[in-house]
């Protein structure tokens, strides 16, 4: 029995042993490498370092094989050869691109390949030698020697250049030095083209005037139910304007600096005649012309003067001819009403005081004038 048992064990020992064997072989010759492979052979025309023989092939990063043998070029010596085992599988084509790859930190070089276009055709032996790639100019160069290569351009550069930057270098601290000593020259150009484009800080506008309508009507008495329409005054157009004018002794005009009426003349001295007629109370309905509105009368006014005259003294001038027309077209009257207030100076402030008092003597005779009239 003893002998039967121990005869069993070595039998199912050496089964074992048998079946590792096999399944070793199998592995081996599928999976370890000596399967069925593609050779092909790759020409490099620079040197390839770190490239040694039993290397990692990869295809678009992925492990296809190994470096079998690595040899120079005993025709060219610039040339090296290296014959590589893939996987069958692996798609090689005519336009795939070789280069060197440097993996991880250790830096161990591999064959990189890259794939082209799928209907590339594939690579043929030649006289029964294995396919041919041939790689790229730049495929064995290593970090190190391209930054050394750019580096020894660059140098090449500043050598060629070295005067006309000398030159250049030398204009600029000239053109520098002379923009210091003339800075403030620069400073007001550069003020000019700012105000010439509009891109610089806006200047202060002008100041805005408005004029002051009647307030005060002694001796207006008359209540009248009759409606009255404003339309927009007549004026030369030196007076339809926003700017304050002044008159010389010589006849010409000038504006007054930095000062402005609010709207243009005829349309301010519009607005303030309605508001004093509203101010006096006397008619039912005073307005601009409406299309809702029919009115009994239009007064209908025109500017002859508005401005400060300069000579022989400083004062206000104000001309307004007035003329009231009936909803049938017949004139019930016209006048012209003048007046003239001392101005202080033709400074803006004491120059539109005088032409606001002024006016607002007229816009009174005008509102006592026209209800008279009605």
């Amino acid at each position: 029995m003893e002998n039967t048992a121990r005869y069993t064990l070595i039998g199912i020992f050496t089964l074992a042993a048998l079946v590792g064997g096999f399944t070793f072989v199998y592995w081996i010759n599928s999976v370890g490498g000596l399967g069925e492979r593609a050779v092909y052979t790759i020409r490099f025309e620079q040197p390839v370092s770190g490239l040694t023989e039993g290397a990692n092939v990869l295809f678009n990063g992925i492990r296809a094989g190994a470096v079998g043998r690595i040899a120079l070029d005993p025709d060219d010596p610039k040339r090296v050869t290296a014959t590589v085992s893939l996987d069958p599988k692996t798609p090689v084509r005519a336009d795939t691109q070789v280069s060197i790859a440097y993996l991880g930190l250790t830096g161990a070089a591999a064959v990189s390949l890259k794939g082209g276009a799928k209907d590339a055709p594939k690579l043929a032996p030649e006289g029964g030698q294995p396919p041919m790639l041939i790689a790229s100019a730049t495929a064995g160069r290593t970090l190190t020697e391209s930054a050394q290569e750019t580096l020894g351009r660059i140098d090449d550069i500043l050598k060629e250049n070295a005067k006309p930057l000398n030159t250049a270098i030398n204009g600029i601290a000239t053109f520098a030095d002379m923009l210091g000593s003339n800075s403030k020259r620069v400073e007001g150009l550069l003020g000019g083209l700012e105000k010439l484009t509009g891109t610089g800080t806006p200047a202060p506008g002008p100041a805005v005037y408005d004029l002051a309508p009647a307030t005060s009507f002694p001796q207006l008495d008359k209540t009248i139910k009759a409606q009255l329409v404003v339309p927009d005054p007549s004026a030369l157009i030196l007076f339809d304007t926003q700017k304050i004018l002044t008159r010389s002794g010589a006849g010409t005009y000038a504006p007054i600096d930095k000062a402005q009426w609010a709207d243009n003349l005829p349309k301010l001295v519009q607005a303030r005649m309605v508001q004093s007629f509203e101010n006096a109370r006397q008619l039912s309905a005073v307005s601009r012309p409406l299309d809702t509105l029919n009115a009994d009368y239009r007064l209908e006014l025109a500017i002859r003067s508005f401005q400060i005259a300069t000579e022989p003294s400083p004062h206000a001038v104000i001309e307004i001819t007035a003329r009231l027309v009936s909803d049938k077209g017949s004139v019930a009257g016209a006048q012209l009403f003048t007046v003239s207030i001392p101005a202080k100076s033709t400074e803006a402030a004491d120059a539109v005081a005088a032409l606001d008092q002024a006016f607002a003597q007229v816009a009174g005779d005008i509102v006592r004038w026209t209800v008279d009239t009605i």
